[in-house]
């Protein structure tokens, strides 16, 4: 048989539905073949990630058969599948920060000399995987002072380091720089064409279509099919998983500034480690203006959303929201001055995973007599409202009395959006609007953010999908080692090659003496 079309990977008729009889992958039927990248996409919901877990022995299939190598095998744990080659790079990194490269790499299979870890061995071990895959990575160093881009490295070296020859990679350049981007596709492409096989896990469609040989492509737990990466458009694959047209641009009209609602003067803030996490930093943001923060991950963009929601009041300097300064103000207090805060990780900040869908949508609205009768919160107007914003939003649910721990991401984040949005804010902070969204989901966040901003809402939208900050965005800053390293005050011309620069730090207006907004 020719090496180029082995199968590797059989999954036939593959079938899961859950104790609370929701079916997440309805007979799906998947190949993968050596020496091959071949990406998954869908809508969030669609059944993707408990697909990969069952391939990766995370989760038990209901039926169906995976063939690996032409035997049939199943795996009771993710140990099992390390064992038998196939490796998973999640999205969200799983790295100890305050242990090195190397010592990251190889935890749990550290090697011993008399008992002992043998660190000498296991840097050098490094340094061979990394010269052998083409990774510049410094092995001593520690995981918290090293980039993004470098991380994901990390992930992969430990993958490879316990002998995978299967990658699958979930969401990979959710985080990384157009650059960093390009360097990783370099390098699967290297792992492609020295046998390995690649399940690529992405929304972002140009970059499905750049780097994958076939598409597969899921939807409600079904397999559409399987096509060539050449085969289809951007367009087509987006109506594919969606099941109707998607816009992927928007005419924003336009729309004149009003009143400053943030006014930010000389922020700093420093960690316990005594590292700078903002300085002197400065903004302002006026009504009806979108402000896109682009940066890579760590460089204080973070930070900021949390002192202007009140979540960090180690900070020195001023943050005044719609001329009150908020630094003395509890966090119920600064929601009062018309503040919507969507977090970056809706899993841990943004939702009760075991509350209910009502009980989600309501629980900043507590004190809103419009749901009380007597004093008293009322259950049916609670229902009503929930209802309203479950339809107006087009969250996907059984029941607003499912808990939100039963949402795909897609619609956990709707559920953050309606609650947020519907609270008629002066300031939007949304951090992330997208992160693991489809094209589908993110379109209407899309359309809200917009309207929002049309109706005189100040937007402070940070995202590292830099396609979303050109989109959208009115104005631009980008965020370099906790200062603002550039300013754009619009974003038409911009590119993400061009951002990608000042992100990584190649660029500096301050150097140039270009910054005139937020210096």
């Amino acid at each position: 048989m020719n090496f180029l079309t082995r199968k590797v990977l059989e999954l036939k008729n593959i079938r899961k539905v859950y104790d609370n009889g929701v079916v997440a992958n309805d007979g799906i039927d998947l190949t993968l073949n050596q020496s091959e990248i071949h990406a998954i996409v869908g809508e969030n919901g669609a059944g993707k990630s408990t697909l990969m877990n069952i391939v990766f022995g995370e989760i038990k299939p209901t039926a169906g058969t995976i063939l690996l190598r032409g035997e049939q095998v199943y795996f009771g744990s993710p140990k099992q599948a390390i064992e038998k080659g196939i490796g998973m790079v999640h999205q969200h990194f799983k790295l100890v920060d305050s242990l090195t490269v190397a010592h990251n790499i190889f935890l749990g299979i550290e090697p011993k000399k008399a008992g002992f870890i043998d660190k000498n061995k296991m840097i050098r071990l490094t340094s061979e995987l990394a010269e052998k895959y083409k990774f510049r990575i410094d092995p001593e160093a520690l995981v918290r002072d090293i980039s993004v881009g470098e991380k994901q490295k990390v992930e992969i070296l430990k993958v490879l380091a316990r002998g995978a020859e299967i990658l699958i990679l979930d969401e990979p350049t959710a985080v990384l720089t157009p650059q960093e981007t390009e360097e990783l596709f370099t390098e699967l492409r290297t792992f492609k064409e020295t046998g390995y096989s690649i399940i690529f896990i992405s929304h972002k469609l140009n970059e499905v279509k750049s780097i994958s040989d076939k598409i597969t492509v899921i939807r409600k737990g079904k397999t559409l099919g399987t096509y060539d990466g050449s085969e289809l458009s951007e367009s087509e694959l987006s109506n594919l998983m969606v099941g109707r047209e998607v816009v992927r641009s928007f005419d924003k009209v336009l729309v004149e500034k009003g009143e400053v609602v943030l006014d930010i003067h000389n922020l700093k803030l420093v960690n316990d480690f005594g590292k700078k996490k903002l300085n002197n930093f400065n903004l302002s943001l006026n009504r009806g203006v979108i402000l896109g923060v682009a940066g890579v991950e760590g460089n204080g963009q973070d930070d900021l959303v949390k002192c202007i929601c009140g979540l960090n009041k180690e900070y020195s300097g001023e943050i005044l929201i719609c001329n009150r300064d908020i630094k003395k103000l509890g966090i119920s207090e600064i929601r009062d001055l018309g503040v919507a805060h969507i977090p970056e990780d809706r899993m841990t900040d943004g939702v009760a995973l075991d509350a209910k869908i009502s009980e989600n949508l309501i629980s900043t609205k507590l004190n809103n007599n419009d749901l009380k009768t007597f004093n008293l919160m009322s259950q049916v107007k609670i229902n009503e409202l929930s209802e309203k914003l479950v339809e107006d939003f087009a969250i996907s649910c059984d029941s607003i009395n499912s808990t939100v721990r039963m949402l795909s991401g897609g619609n956990m984040q709707k559920v953050v959006i309606a609650r947020e949005f519907s609270s008629e804010p002066n300031l939007i902070v949304v951090n992330q609007p997208t992160r693991g969204v489809d094209v589908g989901s993110a379109e209407s966040i899309y359309r809200r953010l917009l309207r929002m901003r049309d109706d005189g809402a100040a937007i402070l939208m940070v995202s590292s999908d830099l396609n979303e900050i050109l989109e959208l965005s009115d104005s631009v800053i980008v965020m370099y080692e906790g200062e603002i390293a550039a300013y754009f005050e619009s974003s038409k011309s911009l590119t993400e090659e061009e951002l990608g620069y000042y992100m990584l730090g190649i660029k500096n207006q301050r150097n140039d003496g270009g910054i005139s907004h937020g210096s």
